[in-house]
């Protein structure tokens, strides 16, 4: 994106936000500037073309290697009946001189292992001095070591307290149990529909299960395919309203993320958690930066304004406690309607994008919210992809990646 800084502050130009396909929809860094839509096309298109390519790779190498196998084949023919009458002879006397040796050492081998089983026996009488030895270096290892060193955790203590808080699993299997409740109440009214989507749910999470080894974007892929083969079910054969499908969705996505959210937020095979580092540590490296450097048009000596700041503050920085995309999402469009109330108390006038995204950019340097690229990435990934293609969520999550796709590539140029 063509981010600069003029006079007014941070501008970018309003169509850059949008899909550069120009289909209307709002884009999205994470896709190459493409909406949802447009950029799973492309997406597919390039594996189509990537599976092609090796796949004729594969049968030019397996063409080559069954000439090579031919020719060699034709070469050694000659030497084929000469080499199996050598190797059969080898083999013969081999099998001879394995049996002559069995034959001399069975009878003593017996006999040693016999004798070596009864040394290895230890007697009444040993076994109860070396208890008594055992005894009396534990009590004076009791006597002659420090406290300290006797207080000091084992490894498995060590490796429990690293474990997460038994209260945080607690936490998350209610919350689990609660969405699981809710879910169920909901569907009964959309009756034989409803039953349909807890079927396909059901079935989607079990499917799941069995693909932990998939990458983080093929993963992102299924949950994507998932939306829209319910989302058509219901339009298709059910023939439910087009705003009772959007409920039902936002329903099905909490459902299934509620459940996949500790497998698929910042995993392990992916960099989301170097990334969210190096955002921070900028962030903290531009700690000087002031709301007069940005030309933020708010005025935080406003009681008022200053609330609404912290609130707006607040709502980025709770992202991170949501486990579903679409409350995540609920926070950046709640920070953001609190940025656009400071801003209309500030000038007395409704604010404009140009005001909108300096002051964004603001808010998270002030905010340094916790694992924000991994937030992001968790919600372009998985998140419901109308919600980020059209709408105010849609609007402000692009800006919120225009905010920290700026942050991340100004340096100490900012004046």
């Amino acid at each position: 994106m063509n981010l600069k800084s003029e006079r007014r502050g941070i501008h970018v130009d309003q169509s850059e936000l949008l899909c550069k396909k120009g289909c209307g929809y709002y884009g999205n860094p994470a896709w190459q500037g493409f909406c949802s839509k447009c950029w799973r096309e492309e997406y597919h298109k390039a594996r189509q073309k990537q599976i092609q390519e090796d796949w004729e790779l594969a049968e030019r190498l397996q063409r080559e290697e069954e000439e090579a196998y031919a020719s060699s084949q034709s070469s050694q023919g000659a030497q084929s009946l000469t080499f199996s009458k050598f190797e059969e002879k080898k083999t013969n006397e081999k099998t001879r001189k394995v049996t002559t040796v069995k034959k001399f050492f069975t009878a003593s081998s017996r006999a040693g292992a016999k004798k070596a089983a009864e040394e290895k026996t230890p007697k009444q009488g040993q076994l109860g001095r070396e208890r008594n030895a055992d005894n009396i270096l534990r009590d004076l290892k009791e006597i002659f070591t420090p406290s300290w060193e006797l207080a000091s955790p084992s490894e498995a203590e060590i490796q429990e307290a690293k474990a997460p808080s038994p209260s945080i699993h607690r936490q998350a299997s209610i919350e689990t149990d609660r969405v699981s409740k809710e879910f169920i109440e909901f569907i009964r009214t959309y009756q034989k529909p409803g039953q349909d989507i807890y079927k396909q749910c059901k079935l989607f999470l079990d499917t799941m299960s069995h693909k932990r080894d998939l990458s983080i974007e093929e993963q992102s892929e299924c949950a994507q395919d998932f939306y829209q083969n319910v989302a058509d079910r219901l339009q298709t054969r059910w023939k439910v309203p087009p705003e009772k499908v959007e409920k039902a969705m936002d329903e099905v996505e909490k459902y299934i993320m509620t459940r996949q959210y500790k497998y698929v937020f910042c995993p392990e095979t992916t960099d989301d958690e170097k990334k969210d580092l190096a955002v921070q540590k900028r962030i903290r490296a531009l700690h000087w930066v002031t709301p007069q450097m940005l030309c933020v048009p708010v005025s935080e000596e406003i009681p008022e304004v200053s609330d609404m700041v912290v609130k707006a503050i607040t709502d980025i920085i709770e992202m991170d406690s949501k486990r579903v995309p679409r409350d995540k999402l609920a926070c950046i469009t709640k920070c953001s309607k609190h940025i656009f109330n400071a801003i209309k108390i500030t000038k007395n006038e409704p604010a404009s994008a140009d005001d909108f995204l300096p002051t964004l950019i603001y808010i998270v340097l002030k905010g340094n919210p916790p694992r924000l690229q991994s937030n992001i990435q968790y919600i372009t990934r998985f998140c419901n992809p109308s919600r980020l293609m059209t709408g105010e969520d849609g609007y402000y999550f692009t800006n919120l990646c225009c905010a920290v796709a700026f942050i991340e590539k100004t340096g100490c140029s900012v004046t």
